[in-house]
């Protein structure tokens, strides 16, 4: 099923068309790190127990995170394909670790959680374009615009408001998108690659303000009247475990 997923890796494609059928039920489960910590007779309120819950497993998942960033070596090198793609891994095996989401998988539980219960197919495809907007995404091959152009096309066949529910008249909506996402060159089978690729997007990027912030940093530092004979060190030389 495709979504917004690769608009979200590529910055070019909009995948998300199809997504217009899907099911909208979605849980997170809240694991429980604490032990009972009350007395018998006197349970703990439902919303303390609950809070205390959601403390315990963010305070699980910064330790494993700082746990695996204490053994793995980051080279602070946005410029350096293999710098970036070790700190992709890294920051990979945190989101497993730790149980996070990816960005594709925020990108889909977001869709998922503010279109739930929209009955109609225009405001489903407008609550998509807001989505987009608000996570900086663009979609430079006009896609959106296709897409309305293609409901546009089955409203004025059936002369009312699609519902997502009428499937009889959804099926020649979505056909329509398959035409769409073929005319882009877009694939279901792609979309590993596309996630890939957004890994590694993030990654440049998170490295770029590493280095930006290690930089100032330094020059701060250099300002100090005891470091004004030293010389600043190049930030690819800096062993992020040392400061962790």
């Amino acid at each position: 099923m495709l979504n917004m997923i690769a608009n979200g890796t590529r910055r070019k494609r909009t995948l998300y068309a199809a997504q217009v059928t899907l099911p909208h039920e979605y849980a997170v489960s809240v694991r429980s790190y604490a032990k009972e910590a009350a007395p018998p007779k006197l349970p703990p309120l439902k919303g303390d127990e609950m809070l205390k819950n959601i403390f315990y497993e963010v305070k699980n998942k910064f330790e494993t995170a700082l746990g695996i960033l204490r053994k793995e070596k980051i080279t602070i090198d946005p410029d350096d394909p293999a710098a970036v793609s070790q700190y992709a891994k890294v920051v990979k095996t945190i989101r497993e670790k730790a149980d996070l989401l990816s960005e594709s998988q925020r990108i889909k539980y977001t869709i998922e959680q503010q279109t739930k219960g929209i009955p109609d197919a225009r405001t489903y495809l407008l609550t998509l374009q807001e989505i987009r907007v608000k996570s900086g995404l663009t979609d430079d091959l006009g896609a959106e615009a296709m897409m309305m152009e293609a409901l546009e096309k089955v409203e004025k066949e059936i002369k009312k408001p699609l519902m997502r529910s009428d499937k009889k008249n959804m099926g020649p909506l979505l056909a329509e998108f398959d035409k769409i996402n073929k005319k882009l060159g877009i694939k279901k089978e792609d979309l590993p690659k596309y996630e890939e690729e957004l890994e590694l997007k993030i990654a440049k990027e998170q490295l770029q303000e590493l280095k930006k912030d290690a930089l100032e940093a330094m020059e701060t530092q250099l300002k100090r009247e005891e470091f004004k004979d030293e010389q600043m060190v190049d930030v690819k030389s800096l062993d992020i475990r040392n400061f962790i």
